[in-house]
C-alpha cells in the first residue's frame, strides 16, 4: 500500500484499488519527479495532476493488499477507483465498497456484467431482432466470453470468401486472413452480427463524466491488419470530432452503465453511428491536453460529492503546466497542381473525383437457348413464385446447384458422334445445354457475382387446376440466358494496384507520403463506389490496396471500403433507343460504304463527321475478319476435341475454381506448362466461345454480317494474344489487326455517331453519375468556405449543410451474399436508409498537426467502359447544348484532336477532376475554386502490336502497363467551378431529384428510441442499493 507522504491534512482520500499493471510501475515504488511525467502511464498521468492540486490524498491499494488481506483492514477512503481486469477480486471489492460507502467513480456491479460478451450484448441487442432473424456473410462471429478476443469476421463468395481473424495486437498485427476457411467455428458459444463497413475506420470514444468525451480514430483492423505505429512503437490514433447526436450517445452510455471514466466503440456506417463495444476505466494515451482536461473534471466530480462546500473552479494557471514537455507538431507543404504547373504557393487541393474503368478481364460470355424441358420449366415457376409470365434471375448457390443438378439429366453422358441436317438443331440444343453444364460445373461451388442465369417465359397454355377448380396457365417454352465471364485476371488486379500506387505519388503532393499523411490525420475524406459487377468491385479493392499502401488479399479491402451503386454506375437501359439507332446508322454506313465518298473531303474538325474514325474500308476487313474468325475457331476446336480425350489425365485443371483465379496476382504457372488456357477457362468453353463468335459474326444463309459483334471478336483477340499466346493459335495476329481496325471506329460510334449524339446518348448513361459529381463539387466548395469563415469554430465542420445530407438516400438492398447495394428500383425486401456519407473530421485541439483544416475530398467511381465513354462525351461536346450556345468547351482544341485520334478507353482508363482553392482570392471571387481535368487512355497496347525484347517481359507476366494522364485543357489555363457546373448542369440529375434523405434519429446504433437506455439499465440492480456516498 502507498500512501502520500504528508498525511491527509484535511484533504478528500482517494483509493485506488486496481492492479499494479493499470495503474503504473512509479505510482507503487514511489513518485517520480515530473520531468519524468512524459514516461507514465496514462492513469498516474491523471493521478499526477491530482496531487497537484494539493485537495487530495491518493492511497494506491497494491496488488498484495487487495489479493490478499481482508476487506475490513483495507484502507478506509472517501472517493474510490476501482474496475475489473484479469486477476482483479471483483466480488471483494464490491463487498468493500457495501462496507465502506465511499464515493464510487464508477459502479462496481456492471462490471460483473461485462465479463461475459452474452450478458454485455443482451445490453446493446436486448431491442433488436435477432431470433430468427438470418445473419448472411459478411457476419461477425464473437466469443460469448468476454476474455476471449479471438473475433471472426466471415466474407460472402461474391468477395472472394474466406475469414479474418482479430485479435489483441502483436507485434504490428491485429489480424490476419484465411482464404479458404468458410465455416463458422463448432466448439463453443458465440454471438453473430451483422458486419458493418466503416470505410476503414475505428473510432474509439473516452468519456470523463456524462459531459466530456474524446475521440480518436484509427485504421480498423479489418482492413489489411497491420498496425500503423509511430516511431515511438505507439499505435497511430487521430483525434476527430463527434457529431451532436454521438456526444449524446456518449452521455447515454455513462448514464445506463453507470460508468463515469469509460472507453466504448463507435462504428460509423451509411451515415449513422453505432456503439459495438464498452470498457469500464478506459483512458486515451499520449494526449496531454486530455490528461488536463480528465483531471479537472474528476476534481470536480470529487469535490462535489465529498465538498461541496469548497470551489470547484478551475485555478486560471494549472499547476503542473510550468513543466509540461512541449509537443512537436507537423506540418505539410502548401499544395498546387503537379500535371499542369503550380498556380502558387496559395493555392490548396479540395478534392479529387475520378471515374476509372475496370482491369483487365476475361471476355464476357453470354449462352441463349429456348428450353421446353418440363424440369427447367418447374425450375423456373419454383423462383418465380408460381407466376408463369414472371421472369426469374437464379445467382444464389442454392438457385444455381438446382440448375445443375436439372441440366445433368438433360445432357447425355458422351456425343453420339453422328450428325445430319434432320437433328442439327436439336444437336445445337444439346450443345448449348453441355456449355452451360460446363460453366456450372466450374470450381466446385457457386457465387452469384461469376454466373448468372435468366429464364423468360415465351409462351404459355391453359391446363385445368390440380384442385379441379377452372384453369391455369402454365408456361411450354422460356429463353435461358446464362452470362458468365467477364471476371478481373490476375493482370487486371495488378494493373489497378500499380494504378492506385501512382495515384498515391503523383496525384496528391507530398511524393506519396502527403497522401497518407492526410489519410492518417483524418484529412482525407475517401469513399469508394462501384458498380454490381465483380470485376468492378475487385478492381476497387486493388486500386485502394494500392493507394493507401495496404497489405494482404483484397477480400477485406473490398468489404471494408467499396460501396457498391449500381443505379449510378450500371445499366444502359435510359439509352436503349438511342444506342439502337446508332447502331442501326453504323450498319448501315459500313455496309454501304456511305462513307467512302467523302473520303477527300477536307475537314476542319473530322471528329463532327458522322461515322468518325471509322476505316474508310471497313465494308471489305468484313469479310476478311470472318474468314480468319472461321480459322481460329476451328484450331481451338482441336483443342478441344483433344481435351476430351485426356480428360483422366487433366483433371486437376478441369474443374477451376474461379473464386481463387479471381483473387490471384500471378499466372497460374503449372496449368500454362500444361498447354492448358490461362486463367479459368477450359478448351470446351474457349471453343464454345469462339464458335459463338463465328457463329454471330457473319450469318451465311442470309449472308449478313452483325457489327456489334466486332468488339466481341475484338476482345476475344486481344485476350487470347496477352494471355494465351503459348497456344500458337494461327492468323489470331492478323485477326486482332484487322478487329482492332474496325473496333477502333466501331466502339466509339455505338455511343452516337456524331457529337450531338454522343451529347444525348452520354447524357442519358451518366446522368445520375454527373448529378453525384457536382454534389461533390459543390460540398466541398461550401465546405471550405465554412472553414475559410473567421466565425467558423471546430464543432462545427463535422455538422456542414450539405446538398447530399439533404437529398442523397439510396434504396439499400441486401443481396444473398448479405452485402448492401443501392438500386433505384424498389423491391419487396428494400428497406429505406439514410444513406449519408459518413466523414470524419480532426479535432484540432487535440492534434498535433500544423494545418488541422487542411482537408482532401477523393471520390472514386469504378465502372464500366458506357460510363467512361459517357461521361468523356459530355465533357468535350456539352457546348453543342442549345442551352449553351457560344460557350467554349470545358476541353481545349489539342486535346480534342488527341481524343479523336486516341483508338480506345481500354482498361483502367479513367478521368480525373481536381479542384484547387486558391486562398488569396476573394470567396465571393469565382477564381477562388477551379477544376483540373485529365485523363488516361488506360492499358497500352504496344506490346502486342509491336513485340519486341523491351515489351516481350510484360507478355510473360499477361500484363499491359496503363498510360499515364493526358491534359484536356491547355497548359496555364483555368476553368473556374462556376464554368465547370454552368456547362454540366444540364445534363446531370438535378440535387432534388435524388431520393430524399430519411429525418435523422435523436439516437441511432443498438439503442434506439427515447429512454431506451433507461429501461436497458433497469435490467440490472446496480443502481439499487449499492452505495454511491452521496
Amino acid at each position: 500500500m502507498v500512501v502520500e507522504e504528508n498525511g491527509g491534512g484535511g484533504r478528500i482520500t482517494i483509493g485506488v484499488c486496481v492492479m499494479v499493471k493499470k495503474v503504473g510501475i512509479s505510482a507503487v515504488f514511489g513518485f517520480l519527479s515530473r520531468f519524468l511525467l512524459v514516461f507514465c502511464s496514462p492513469m498516474e498521468q491523471i493521478l499526477e495532476r491530482l496531487r497537484a492540486f494539493g485537495e487530495f490524498e491518493i492511497i494506491i491499494f497494491g496488488d498484495k493488499v487487495i489479493l490478499e488481506d481482508p476487506i475490513e483492514i483495507w484502507p478506509i477512503c472517501d472517493c474510490l477507483i476501482a474496475f475489473y481486469s484479469s486477476g482483479f477480486p471483483l466480488k471483494k471489492a464490491e463487498a468493500y465498497a457495501a462496507l465502506r460507502r465511499p464515493f464510487l467513480v464508477n459502479e462496481l456491479e456492471p462490471h460483473t456484467c461485462s465479463m461475459t460478451a452474452e450478458k454485455y450484448m443482451s445490453i446493446l441487442r436486448n431491442f433488436v431482432e435477432v431470433h430468427g432473424k438470418r445473419f448472411l456473410k459478411p457476419f461477425v462471429e464473437k466469443p460469448v466470453n468476454g476474455d476471449d478476443h479471438r473475433i471472426m469476421i466471415y466474407y460472402p463468395n461474391s468477395a472472394g470468401g474466406g475469414m479474418k481473424e482479430l485479435f489483441r495486437k502483436v507485434g504490428n498485427r491485429s489480424s490476419e486472413f484465411h482464404p479458404d476457411v468458410r465455416r463458422v467455428r463448432r466448439e463453443g458459444s458465440y454471438i453473430y452480427e451483422e458486419f458493418m463497413p466503416t470505410g476503414g475506420t475505428d473510432v474509439k470514444v473516452y468519456t470523463v463524466g456524462p459531459r466530456y468525451a474524446h475521440a480518436e480514430a484509427r485504421k480498423s483492423p479489418v482492413v489489411d491488419g497491420v498496425v500503423m505505429r509511430n516511431p515511438d512503437g505507439k499505435e497511430v490514433r487521430y483525434p476527430v470530432l463527434l457529431t451532436p447526436t454521438e456526444k449524446q450517445m456518449s452521455r447515454d452510455v455513462c448514464s445506463a452503465f453507470r460508468q463515469m471514466v469509460c472507453g466504448f466503440d463507435l462504428l460509423r456506417c451509411d451515415g449513422r453511428s453505432y456503439v459495438c463495444d464498452v470498457n469500464g476505466w478506459s483512458f486515451v494515451k499520449n494526449s496531454y491536453k486530455y490528461y488536463d482536461d480528465a483531471a479537472c473534471i474528476l476534481r470536480k466530480i470529487f469535490l462535489d460529492a465529498k465538498a461541496p462546500h469548497l470551489s470547484s473552479t478551475i485555478p486560471p494557471s494549472l499547476p503542473w503546466k510550468s513543466n509540461d514537455p512541449v509537443q512537436s507538431t507537423e506540418g505539410l507543404t502548401r499544395q498546387g497542381s503537379g500535371i499542369i504547373g503550380t498556380f502558387g504557393q496559395s493555392e490548396e487541393l479540395r478534392s479529387v473525383i475520378v471515374v476509372i474503368r475496370h482491369g483487365d478481364r476475361t471476355p464476357k460470355q453470354k449462352v441463349k437457348l429456348k428450353v421446353t424441358e418440363e424440369k427447367l420449366l418447374n425450375l423456373m415457376l419454383k423462383y418465380n413464385g408460381g407466376r408463369p409470365r414472371a421472369e426469374t434471375k437464379l445467382k444464389s448457390a442454392v438457385q444455381l446447384q438446382d440448375l445443375l443438378d436439372a441440366t445433368r439429366q438433360l445432357v447425355p453422358p458422351t456425343r453420339s458422334g453422328q450428325e445430319s441436317d434432320s437433328d442439327a438443331d436439336d444437336l445445337e440444343h444439346i450443345e448449348k445445354l453441355r456449355q452451360v453444364k460446363a460453366v456450372l460445373e466450374e470450381g466446385g461451388h457457386f457465387s452469384g457475382i461469376y454466373r448468372k442465369v435468366q429464364l423468360k417465359p415465351l409462351k404459355w397454355i391453359k391446363v385445368p387446376r390440380r384442385s379441379g377448380d377452372g384453369e391455369e396457365e402454365r408456361p411450354i417454352e422460356a429463353l435461358m440466358i446464362l452470362k458468365y465471364g467477364g471476371v478481373l485476371t490476375h493482370a487486371g488486379r495488378k494493373q489497378a494496384e500499380e494504378l492506385g500506387r501512382f495515384f498515391r505519388n503523383n496525384i496528391y503532393p507530398g511524393e506519396g507520403t502527403g497522401l497518407l499523411r492526410l489519410h492518417s490525420t483524418y484529412r482525407h475524406d475517401l469513399k469508394i463506389y462501384s458498380s454490381d459487377e465483380g470485376r468492378v468491385q475487385m478492381s476497387a479493392a486493388a486500386f485502394a490496396k494500392g493507394l493507401l499502401d495496404l497489405e494482404g488479399q483484397l477480400t477485406p479491402i473490398l468489404v471494408s471500403l467499396v460501396s457498391k451503386d449500381s443505379s449510378m454506375l450500371d445499366g444502359l437501359e435510359d439509352a436503349s433507343i438511342e444506342m439502337d439507332e446508332a447502331k442501326a446508322r453504323l450498319h448501315e454506313i459500313i455496309i454501304s460504304n456511305a462513307r467512302a465518298r467523302n473520303t477527300n473531303e477536307q475537314v476542319e474538325f473530322p471528329w463532327m463527321v458522322d461515322g468518325a474514325g471509322l476505316p474508310a474500308n471497313a465494308s471489305q476487313l468484313l469479310p476478311k475478319m470472318a474468314k480468319l474468325t472461321k480459322e481460329v475457331t476451328g484450331q481451338v476446336k482441336l483443342l478441344a476435341e483433344d481435351e476430351d480425350e485426356k480428360l483422366a489425365l487433366t483433371s486437376s485443371f478441369s474443374r477451376y475454381d474461379q473464386a481463387k483465379a479471381f483473387g490471384k496476382t500471378t499466372i497460374d504457372v503449372a496449368r500454362i506448362a500444361a498447354g492448358l488456357p490461362c486463367g479459368c477457362e477450359s478448351f470446351l468453353l474457349m471453343f464454345a466461345r469462339w464458335k459463338k463468335l463465328e457463329r454471330d459474326l457473319y450469318n451465311e444463309r442470309k449472308d449478313r454480317f452483325d457489327i456489334t459483334q466486332i468488339p466481341d471478336v475484338y476482345d476475344s483477340c486481344k485476350y487470347d494474344l496477352l494471355h494465351n499466346a503459348h497456344l500458337n493459335l494461327g492468323g489470331l495476329e492478323e485477326l486482332f489487326k484487322v478487329a482492332q481496325l474496325l473496333a477502333d471506329g466501331v466502339i466509339p460510334n455505338e455511343y452516337g455517331i456524331n457529337p450531338k449524339q454522343k451529347l444525348k446518348i452520354g447524357s442519358k448513361i451518366a446522368r445520375r453519375l454527373l448529378g453525384k459529381i457536382l454534389i461533390d463539387l459543390r460540398n466541398t466548395r461550401e465546405e471550405a468556405i465554412s472553414v475559410s469563415d473567421p466565425k467558423f469554430t471546430e464543432d462545427e465542420a463535422i455538422f456542414l449543410p450539405t446538398k447530399e445530407a439533404e437529398h442523397q438516400q439510396k434504396f439499400q438492398v441486401r443481396n444473398e451474399d448479405g452485402r448492401s447495394s443501392s438500386t433505384s428500383e424498389k423491391s419487396l425486401d428494400q428497406e429505406d436508409e439514410d444513406d449519408r456519407e459518413t466523414k470524419y473530421r480532426l479535432d484540432p485541439k487535440y492534434a498535433n498537426v500544423k494545418t488541422p483544416d487542411r482537408h482532401v475530398r477523393t471520390r472514386l467511381y469504378f465502372t464500366s467502359e458506357s460510363h467512361i465513354h459517357s461521361l468523356m462525351n459530355v465533357l468535350r461536346y456539352c457546348n453543342l447544348d442549345e442551352s449553351l450556345q457560344g460557350e467554349d468547351s470545358l476541353v481545349c482544341q489539342s486535346a480534342l484532336d488527341r481524343l479523336h485520334r486516341t483508338r480506345e478507353l481500354d482498361y483502367m482508363s479513367n478521368i480525373v477532376l481536381r479542384m484547387f482553392e486558391n486562398t488569396e482570392v476573394p470567396l465571393e471571387d469565382e477564381r477562388r475554386f477551379r477544376i483540373e481535368m485529365t485523363f488516361s487512355r488506360g492499358a497500352d497496347l504496344s506490346p502486342l502490336e509491336d513485340k519486341t525484347s523491351e515489351t516481350s517481359s510484360l507478355l510473360q507476366e499477361h500484363t499491359l502497363p496503363i498510360m499515364g494522364p493526358e491534359r484536356l485543357q491547355e497548359v496555364g489555363s483555368c476553368v473556374t467551378l462556376d464554368k465547370f457546373e454552368k456547362m454540366v448542369r444540364p445534363f446531370a440529375m438535378p440535387p432534388e431529384d435524388f431520393p430524399p434523405a430519411a429525418a435523422p434519429q435523436a439516437f441511432t446504433g443498438y439503442f434506439k428510441g427515447a429512454g431506451m437506455l433507461e429501461r436497458l439499465a433497469s435490467l440490472w440492480p446496480f443502481h439499487k442499493g449499492t452505495p454511491n456516498g452521496k
